[in-house]
């Protein structure tokens, strides 16, 4: 089945048009995960964010919070203040999708002893 754009009973992930897929790309991405991730504990500022990101790019991590926010997953909060305070925090939405990435991350932390064994063999 095509997935179309419109709101439907049933979404194909598989389907080449389905755009489960371009969702799917956002959050498998290691630096969505990673952001998401750094996102849990509460608000965060870029600058919190880029130095928890440890070797992510400036322009890398606005392009990640901007398709972060464009999705839904992420509210960006500008203060006025000089300069301007900007603060990103998980919506309801980005907080539902925070645990099973979780989960993904400490798999990984988990079992890449037995990665790296069998990438050697």
């Amino acid at each position: 089945m095509i997935c179309a754009t419109e709101q439907h009973d049933r979404h194909d992930v598989y389907a080449a048009q389905c755009p489960c897929r371009e969702v799917l790309d956002l959050l498998a991405n290691k630096w969505s995960a990673l952001a998401i991730g750094a996102m849990e504990e509460g608000p965060q500022r870029f600058g919190a964010l880029q130095r928890r990101l440890e070797g992510i790019s400036p322009k890398v991590l606005t392009n990640t919070l901007r398709r972060l926010e464009e999705k839904g997953f992420v509210d960006r909060t500008i203060y006025p203040a000089v300069p301007l305070h900007v603060e990103y925090a998980l919506t309801d939405l980005g907080r539902s999708v925070a645990q099973p990435l979780a989960q993904l991350r400490h798999w990984v932390e988990n079992h890449l002893d037995e990665i790296a064994q069998a990438q050697r063999a």
